[in-house]
C-alpha cells in the first residue's frame, strides 16, 4: 500500500507534481500554505482533503507517512528536521544557506531507515538516463567538456519576497544552478574540486509594490567546475529574456558528443554527419522538469512498493535519486561560486560531510 502524501507548498510545482502523485496511486491527504487562504485554495483545485497554514497540523497527521517539502528555501530546512524526527520519509528543495543544508544531512544520519531525497527531476529525465548509460558505454570516448546553458524569463515574484533576497535562497544560481551542478555530478560520476564564477544582478529594482527594497539575487550567472579527474563544466545561466525558454546540456569526448535540449536527446560520433536523434520527446512538449517530475513519481511508486519487503531505506533508495549528502554537496559548490564572484579567483570546494555530525559512526548504519 502506498504511504500517504503531505505536501508543504503552493506554487508551481506543487500544482505539477500532485496530478502525477494521484495518477500513480499516492493518497495526497494534505496540503500547507503559507496562509489559510492559500492552502484552501490549492486544495480545491486539487482535490486533497486537508489544508492549512500550521506545518505540524501535516507533519503529525497519522496517515501522512511521506513529506514532500515544496517551500521557499528559508521553510526547508525547519520540516525536514521535524519530519524526519517524528518518522516521515522526506522529498525536499534544496536549503537557502550552508548551515541549514549540514543541518539537514544531520537529521538524515540520525534516521537512515527513512527516506530523505532531494527534489531534483532532472535526474529522472529519460534524456539524461540515457545520456549517462551511453557516456559509461563508451559513446563519447573519454569525457572533456561538459556544457550547459539554461535560458528563460524572469524568477522574481511580483512583490517583495524571498526570491528577491541572495541571503534567502533566491536568484538563478540557486533555485536552478543547484540543480545543474547536481546533474553534472550524475551525469560525470565526479564532484567539483574547484570552482570559478561571475553573479550579477541586472533587474535592481522588482514590481511596483515594492518600495524602496531593491533586488539582490542574481539574474545572471556564468560558472566553471573543474571536477576530479579533470573533466571542465561551463554553465551559462540568464534570467533576463521575456518570452525564451531554453535548457541544453552537452557532453563533448575525444570521440563523439551527446546533447540533450529539453527533453530530446541527440548524438554524434562521425564529424561527416550530422546530429542523430537519440531520444525523442515522449509527452508532446511537456517540458523537462514535468517530464523529470514524472519519471521521478514511477520510480517512487515502484520503490515503495519494492520496500514492503525490506527493512531500511538505506539498502533500497529511489533509484538515481539525490540524497541530503548531495545537496550539501551542491551547497558548498554554490558557496564557492559566490566567494569566487567576490574574490575574482578560483576558489577550492571543501565538503567537510565529518564535521556535520562528530558522532555519525554511532547513529548510521554501517555500510
Amino acid at each position: 500500500m502506498l504511504p500517504g502524501v503531505g505536501v508543504f507548498g503552493t506554487g508551481r510545482t506543487v500544482r505539477s507534481l500532485v496530478p502525477l502523485l494521484q495518477e500513480e496511486g499516492f493518497p495526497v491527504q494534505a496540503v500547507w500554505g503559507r496562509t489559510q487562504e492559500e492552502a484552501e485554495r490549492l486544495a480545491n483545485e486539487l482535490n486533497i482533503p486537508f489544508s492549512t497554514s500550521q506545518s505540524d497540523d501535516v507533519l503529525l497527521r497519522q496517515e501522512v507517512h511521506l513529506v514532500c517539502i515544496l517551500t521557499p528555501p528559508p521553510y526547508t530546512r525547519q520540516i525536514a528536521v521535524k519530519a524526519l524526527g517524528i518518522g516521515k520519509n522526506v522529498i525536499s528543495e534544496q536549503a537557502a544557506t550552508l548551515t541549514d543544508a549540514c543541518t539537514m544531512v544531520t537529521a538524515a544520519r540520525y534516521y537512515p531507515q527513512l527516506m530523505s531525497i532531494m527534489n531534483n527531476a532532472l535526474r529522472f529525465l529519460p534524456a539524461f538516463i540515457l545520456m549517462k548509460r551511453l557516456l559509461a558505454e563508451g559513446y563519447c570516448g573519454t569525457l572533456q567538456v561538459c556544457e550547459a546553458r539554461v535560458y528563460g524569463g524572469s524568477l522574481l515574484s511580483q512583490s517583495y519576497g524571498w526570491a528577491w533576497e541572495e541571503l534567502m535562497g533566491g536568484g538563478g544560481l540557486h533555485t536552478i544552478g543547484s540543480r545543474i551542478i547536481d546533474l553534472l555530478s550524475y551525469l560525470t560520476g565526479g564532484r567539483a574540486v574547484r570552482v570559478h564564477g561571475m553573479l550579477r544582478t541586472f533587474v535592481r529594482h522588482g514590481g511596483s509594490g515594492a518600495g524602496i527594497r531593491s533586488v539582490t539575487a542574481d539574474d545572471y550567472a556564468c560558472f566553471q567546475l573543474l571536477m576530479a579527474g579533470g573533466v571542465v563544466c561551463n554553465v551559462t545561466l540568464n534570467f533576463n529574456l521575456p518570452g525564451a525558454d531554453l535548457q541544453e546540456v552537452m557532453l563533448v569526448g575525444s570521440s563523439g558528443r551527446l546533447v540533450v535540449r529539453s527533453t530530446e536527446l541527440y548524438g554524434q560520433r562521425d564529424t561527416t554527419k550530422g546530429e542523430e536523434l537519440l531520444l525523442r520527446d515522449a509527452d508532446l512538449g511537456a517540458g523537462p522538469v514535468v517530464t523529470g517530475l514524472k519519471a521521478m513519481v514511477t520510480q517512487l511508486r515502484l520503490s515503495f512498493q519494492a520496500q514492503e519487503d525490506r527493512r531500511s531505506w538505506a539498502r533500497n533508495p529511489v533509484a538515481m535519486a539525490a540524497t541530503f549528502e548531495d545537496g550539501l554537496y551542491v551547497q558548498t559548490v554554490v558557496d564557492a561560486i559566490k566567494r569566487s564572484n567576490r574574490s575574482g579567483e578560483w576558489e577550492s570546494v571543501d565538503v567537510r560531510t565529518e564535521d556535520v555530525d562528530p558522532n555519525q559512526n554511532h547513529r548510521t548504519a554501517p555500510n
